[in-house]
């Protein structure tokens, strides 16, 4: 999930997995892979530079799992 603010200021959670591609138009809008679209006050680098950093965070969270599941195992 990342954090991105609607356009009045509203902060919410979007599930950056179903993010099908991003405009700016000039507002940024998000189209999901439902087929939803959401207008966000972010930019268009700033929505991808979240995306970006959820999927490294994902990376970091399945080498830790690993890491301990082999230190439980020894």
């Amino acid at each position: 999930m990342i954090k991105v603010t609607h356009l009045d200021g509203e902060p919410f959670l979007l599930n950056a997995e179903l993010i099908r591609y991003v405009e700016a138009r000039p507002d940024t809008f998000i189209t999901m892979a439902p087929g939803e679209r959401v207008v966000v006050r972010e930019s268009m680098d700033d929505v991808l530079r979240l995306c970006v950093d959820y999927q490294r965070s994902k990376q970091w969270q399945a080498a830790s799992a690993g890491a301990l599941r082999s230190r439980e195992a020894a």
